[in-house]
């Protein structure tokens, strides 16, 4: 408890998040081996004056050269292993953000770099001078090894295609809009889908199984009406599918004997052919979920695209402007719907709740209507004033 009376932590402002340092171990491993390679190079150097020459007091040269080597390389080991180690965390803190298939892929590009960098750059070794000729070589070693990392990253789908297997790699999952769309009766009969294709959200390849068109067709040769009339529907809205641009329509050959009902045979060809299986029926849609079937449900996109607010809630809404008609008050909600509320004009400016009435799809988007609570949605009488009636006079 701090001397103000408030816990620590409890104010506005969020908690730092302590910075992650390196083990006192890592650090010391490298300052020792820093300390090493200068006591190597402070050795070297003194060895090369006299070991019998005093250089300090009763110390010579090589002696000399090791003591200084070794202290230069103990401060310098510390700033060097402090800046290494700043150096992973940083790098670490960057490669969270990049995913395994970028670093498999991008590594692979940066051996092709180096070995395309190695057969280029060799010539340079015909110069008798090391100093020229190997930092040319590196140079180029790694400018390529950068660009065959940065190719392979951008190409990761294609490189790890080409290698996957061989690496031991999985391949990747095609998403479920690339794979062809097993159709259901029900999205055969229910008809919807023709609006969807034509507003561009589904396209590619469908698949009608042949037990959905044999169902379909058991639907039309039925002698019920209500059967009948789903079955000529259905097939109507596959001949309107294959004349639709940018989709195309497949009857496929297939059939499971060993499984009776229809759900279930669509269930077995998605997992034998890894297609996707586009429904309405809810229940199988879990079913398929449940077995690893891709599933697209247009009853979930119904549910999803569904108005915010139906006829009958309770919305709250800030009234901002006069509507076109008498005592109306416009207002709009979170997403932009605008919300006009009959007899509200005297609550411009105020946060109301609003019931809703109705609910109105246009060209421009939603548009609902609403009435504060208590109005009846009649216009409320004025009553006339009548003539004025006189003061009692005093009695004696």
């Amino acid at each position: 408890m701090s001397a103000s009376g408030v816990p620590p932590g409890s104010g506005s402002s969020p908690p730092r998040r302590r910075a992650v340092r390196a083990p006192t171990f890592v650090l010391e491993v490298l300052r020792f081996l820093v300390v090493v390679f200068f006591a190597g190079a402070g050795y070297q150097v003194g060895s090369g004056v006299s070991s019998s020459t005093k250089v300090l007091g009763a110390l010579n040269g090589t002696a000399v050269g090791l003591i200084l080597g070794s202290g230069l390389g103990y401060v310098l080991g510390g700033i060097l292993g402090r800046t290494t180690a700043s150096s992973a965390q940083s790098a670490r803190t960057r490669l969270h953000e990049t995913s395994a298939e970028e670093l498999i892929a991008g590594g692979m590009g940066a051996i092709g770099g180096v070995l395309l960098g190695a057969g280029v750059a060799w010539p340079v070794f015909l110069l008798r001078q090391a100093y020229l000729s190997f930092p040319l070589f590196a140079f180029v070693c790694v400018t390529l090894a950068y660009v065959g990392y940065l190719v392979g990253a951008s190409k990761r789908s294609g490189l790890l295609a080409m290698f996957g297997q061989q690496a031991g790699l999985a391949p990747r999952e095609a998403p479920a809009s690339t794979r062809p769309r097993v159709l259901d009766t029900s999205v055969a009969i229910d008809g919807r889908i023709v609006d969807v294709v034509r507003s561009g959200f589904l396209h590619g390849t469908f698949w009608v199984p042949t037990p959905v068109l044999g169902e379909l067709q058991r639907f039309a040769d039925s002698a019920e009406d209500a059967r009948r009339s789903k079955g000529r529907r259905g097939l109507e809205v596959l001949e309107t599918l294959k004349r639709e641009p940018g989709v195309e329509v497949e009857v496929v050959e297939v059939d499971v004997p060993a499984v009776p009902e229809v759900d279930g045979k669509l269930v077995r060809i998605c997992l034998d052919t890894g297609a996707a299986l586009l429904t309405l029926d809810t229940n199988l849609a879990k079913v398929a979920a449940l077995a690893g079937v891709r599933v697209l449900n247009l009853h979930g996109l119904a549910l999803a695209l569904r108005p915010p607010v139906q006829a009958g809630e309770d919305v709250s809404v800030h009234l901002l402007k006069p509507g076109k008609e008498a005592g109306q008050a416009v207002g709009y909600l979170d997403d932009g719907t605008m919300v006009v509320v009959e007899q509200g004009r005297g609550q411009i400016g105020n946060d109301v709740t609003v019931q809703v009435a109705s609910v109105v799809v246009t060209a421009n988007g939603r548009l609902v209507f609403g009435k504060l609570p208590g109005d009846t949605g009649r216009p409320a009488r004025r009553r006339t004033p009548g003539p004025p009636v006189p003061a009692p006079s005093p009695r004696s």
